[in-house]
């Protein structure tokens, strides 16, 4: 191989070269030097292949195949570049990669589209860097501005604008695009589905929605031998009852519905002391908003049921909300139909994690679909996915772009 890859297993480990750890993993943050570095080298590569490239002001990169219809609207196709610490090496990066070289293949053979298909590299999705996720696509559909960097830090204490403007971005006003007319993402699982029902392509219905509650409970600290049972107000106990009845109460839904207990606070947090405040992190996931909405109620009520029986106090927050994003049926018939005609085995699932893809369904016909993740591990140095799931995949995308654009 050349300076720049082939094969697309040999081009995800190129990309890992860029803030590679001795893990094995990738640590590629926001506006990071490796980030600077991988973003470099994928221009360069794009330029190689023979596209055409730009970046816009916050750092998106872009390759395009250009039509010769001038006023013709956009395929756009990619993922993000930016990992979480010490992730995993084909997490964004793999639908970047494959978005490279399906229009490497399809000029080869086809030469130029009657539609624009172009490639970006989102400067940002992860959120890991500063308390902002998606910030590539927010600012693409224009669901973002400049506003929403304002005052964020990392945790060296170096503000977003500090970061953006000394990676060379950030400089002029930013221009959302109009021309485009679909968006195609094409990503690794980052769960067990696909491996379970030994299928080789995702085909995602919807992105699911997500609402994320901090509850803390407040009662009163007192000595744990002294104070009979009766006459506590056990902030712990009170807890406890509301966690184990949230996990009970999703069985009563689909089995789309998932919920998680992740974070969880006791104070004074001392043996010998009844806990007089406890603070538990709800993360509540489906597809369908109304019946997200539903259980919301439902939990919440139940909790301060809870709260009045044991004389406990209680406050309720929600802190994050993703809407369900759905994806449109007929990229998805047209995906099934390629799987159908090559033999390609195809499950129709959701997406129970968020993706650059869900900001665009809000302003064109989109869709993602996903390739196997072995044993369903992500955002880790042991994520993988096999040379040939990552084949079909291109395999299939190559397709659908030929179709859609030609």
């Amino acid at each position: 191989m050349g300076q720049y890859p082939i094969k697309i297993d040999e081009a995800i480990e190129w990309l890992a070269s860029f803030g590679g750890e001795q893990d094995g993993g990738v640590t590629r943050t926001l506006y990071s030097q490796p980030w600077k570095e991988a973003q470099q080298a994928l221009k360069g590569w794009m330029e190689e292949v023979g596209l055409l490239t730009n970046y816009d002001s916050i750092g998106n990169l872009f390759g395009r195949l250009p039509s010769p219809h001038h006023n013709a609207k956009t395929i756009l196709i990619g993922s993000h570049v930016d990992t979480v610490k010490s992730g995993g090496k084909y997490d964004g990066a793999y639908g970047i990669i494959a978005g490279v070289l399906a229009l490497k293949y399809l000029k080869k053979q086809f030469g130029q589209p009657a539609i624009h298909l172009e490639v970006v590299s989102f400067c940002e999705e992860e959120g890991s860097r500063f308390p902002l996720a998606l910030w590539g696509s927010g600012m693409m559909t224009g669901l973002y501005s400049f506003n929403d960097s304002v005052d964020m830090k990392d945790s060296e204490g170096i503000s977003f604008e500090t970061a953006m403007m000394a990676a060379g971005f950030g400089n002029s006003e930013y221009r959302v695009r109009k021309d485009i007319q679909t968006f195609i993402e094409l990503h690794i699982e980052q769960g067990p589905t696909l491996e379970k029902v030994e299928k080789s392509i995702g085909i995602v219905k919807a992105i699911v929605g997500q609402k994320r509650y901090r509850v803390t409970v407040k009662g009163e600290s007192n000595h744990v031998g002294t104070t009979s049972m009766k006459w506590r107000r056990d902030a712990l106990h009170g807890a406890v009852n509301m966690i184990h009845d949230l996990y009970e109460s999703v069985k009563e839904y689909d089995e789309d519905l998932v919920t998680s207990v992740g974070q969880l606070f006791v104070e004074p947090n001392v043996p010998n002391v009844i806990p007089n405040q406890v603070q538990f992190t709800v993360d509540a996931r489906h597809p369908n908003e109304s019946v997200l909405d539903s259980f919301c109620q439902q939990f919440t009520q139940m909790f301060q049921e809870h709260a009045k029986k044991l004389d406990l106090d209680i406050e309720v927050e929600m802190w994050h909300e993703v809407h369900p994003a759905q994806m449109d049926s007929g990229l998805n018939e047209i995906i099934q139909s390629i799987c159908t005609r090559s033999t390609i085995s195809s499950h129709w699932m959701n997406s129970g994690a968020g993706h650059d893809a869900q900001l665009f369904a809000q302003v064109c016909p989109t869709t993602i679909l996903f390739v196997p993740s072995q044993g369903g591990i992500s955002h880790s140095p042991l994520e993988y996915t096999s040379p040939k799931d990552l084949e079909t995949g291109l395999e299939v995308l190559i397709q659908l772009l030929h179709q859609l654009a030609y």
